[in-house]
């Protein structure tokens, strides 16, 4: 993570994230075969903008005109997935797995990022993310218990 020196750059980084983790999800929702898990990564690529909107909204509260335009083109599903084939063939167990482990990623993320915001509303608002972030993780977590007991 680059040097971040103000809340202006801890809301524009964010936003960012949650941006290309709306294209991540949505790009793996099409290339998977399954139906259901299709529409899983496309709730969660909904989720991901809902985190972005509380960010902007955070920006807007002070202010702040967060330009990720020029930073709209730097995802690359290829840099997360690796797969010659047009559709990924993972399993549900798979599929979970990576959310664990995004979720665990975003997680980190905003705990990472608080210390260097400056102010009280800045703070909260990474902190209530990375709160959302670890329900998301249990979410997976559960279900792949859930998965297991089934075998």
């Amino acid at each position: 993570m680059k040097d971040i020196e103000t809340d202006d750059e801890i809301l524009e980084f964010a936003i960012t994230r949650e941006q290309q983790a709306n294209e991540f999800f949505l790009a793996l929702a099409e290339m998977v075969k399954s139906k259901q898990m299709r529409k899983v990564f496309e709730e969660l690529a909904e989720e991901e903008l809902e985190h972005k909107a509380k960010l902007e909204l955070e920006a807007i509260k002070k202010g702040v005109v967060v330009n990720t335009e020029e930073k709209g083109g730097t995802f690359d599903i290829s840099d997360y997935v690796i797969s010659d084939e047009p559709e990924l063939d993972m399993d549900y167990r798979d599929m979970l797995l990576l959310g664990v482990e995004k979720e665990d990623a975003s997680f980190r993320l905003y705990v990472d990022l608080v210390p260097h915001a400056k102010d009280k509303e800045s703070k909260e608002t990474l902190l209530a993310l990375a709160q959302e972030e670890v329900k998301h993780k249990l979410r997976f977590e559960i279900e792949l218990e859930n998965l297991s007991k089934e075998k």
